[in-house]
């Protein structure tokens, strides 16, 4: 298998993903795109190629420019081919919905799932009551997870080899945290058929929010310790800036990516609070710079946030950037505008 899943997939192409360092649901597991890519080729601005399709794991001689390539939005070259990793597909799969009382208890969660399991921890999902309901009103098919329900949610996914007895090991693991007041309550699923409707929540949250209509879609990332931190943080930071806007906050925990996205009241239109778009924005990006993160955690740049960047950027690593792009496409003729607007 070649692990990168994200809500793009079937219409998202490899050469994007690459340009971009997608991320997606298991990177907790296999890392973001650069991770997955062993080798490239690219044609550069003046129609150098690039012949680096190689498949070494090891391969000291010089600068990196695969992955100098990867990540760069298209702004150095158009990669035309890749070589990819792919890895065996697990014998046993192992899905799970599990309640806990807040973004804290997620977290330790998470900590002891990772003691237990290793690298058999293959995605994890923070999945809020707010999501399920804007499910509700979007009118997606899914059955409500829990009889009573619960403000904060986790979906979790372990894969290995059934010679380790995997379900058995998370099965008792989970039992040990509900012991522990860890977990309130627990879904395994027991075919593909509840696995895939248990995935059906989180996998449909971004259309959900489309139809909503959001005010602001943040992708920040943040150290996974300081999550509990910025969730509460930024949510009261919202409310101070208008007591009627709501949050729905949701994504990959595992690896600290959160999608913090603010919404108007239901049966409002959102141009009725468009005028707050640059202040609730500016807000979730300052929470999770001061908190050692980042405002694009796997979306990246674009033309969308080239100011927050020129804002919050290294000013060594912005000098780099661009000496990096004048070397490589000193006419600025390849995607004008994106990542850098001083060119």
């Amino acid at each position: 298998m070649f692990p990168l899943s994200l809500a793009s997939e079937g219409s998202c192409q490899i050469g994007g993903n690459l340009a971009t360092n997608a991320g997606g649901i298991n990177v907790i597991k296999f890392g973001n795109a650069r991770n997955l890519c062993l080798g490239i080729e690219a044609v550069l601005a003046d129609g150098t190629i690039y012949n680096g399709l190689g498949s070494l794991i090891k391969d000291n001689t010089g600068y990196d420019l695969k992955n100098l390539l990867i990540g760069s939005e298209g702004t150095l070259g158009i990669i035309t081919a890749a070589t990819l990793k792919t890895f065996p597909l697990p014998d046993e799969t192992v899905v799970s919905m599990l309640k806990v009382q807040n973004p804290t208890d997620a977290i330790i969660l998470l900590r002891e799932l990772e003691k237990t399991l290793g690298d058999q921890l293959q995605a994890f999902e923070l999945i809020s009551q707010k999501g399920l309901e804007f499910l509700k009103r979007g009118g997606f098919k899914f059955k409500q997870p829990f009889t009573e329900v619960g403000d904060w949610m986790v979906l979790v996914e372990v894969a290995g080899s059934k010679s380790i007895r995997l379900k058995s090991i998370f099965e008792n693991a989970l039992y040990e945290l509900m012991n522990t007041n860890i977990i309130n309550d627990a879904i395994i699923a027991e075919s593909d058929l509840q696995a895939k409707a248990l995935w059906y929540i989180r996998e449909s949250m971004p259309e959900a929010n489309r139809l909503i209509g959001a005010i602001c879609s943040s992708d920040i990332s943040v150290p996974v310790s300081n999550i509990p931190k910025f969730i509460c943080t930024a949510s009261k930071g919202v409310k101070k800036l208008s007591s009627h806007l709501q949050v729905n906050c949701f994504g990959h925990l595992g690896d600290g990516n959160i999608h913090f996205n603010v919404f108007p009241p239901f049966n409002r239109d959102k141009k009725e609070f468009w005028s707050l778009r640059e202040d609730v924005t500016n807000l979730i990006h300052e929470i999770a710079v001061k908190m050692d993160g980042s405002f694009s955690a796997e979306h990246g740049v674009g033309r969308l946030k080239v100011n927050d960047l020129q804002k919050y950027g290294d000013y060594g690593k912005l000098t780099i950037m661009r000496a990096v792009k004048g070397a490589l496409d000193p006419n600025y003729i390849l995607n004008p505008g994106v990542l850098l607007t001083d060119y």
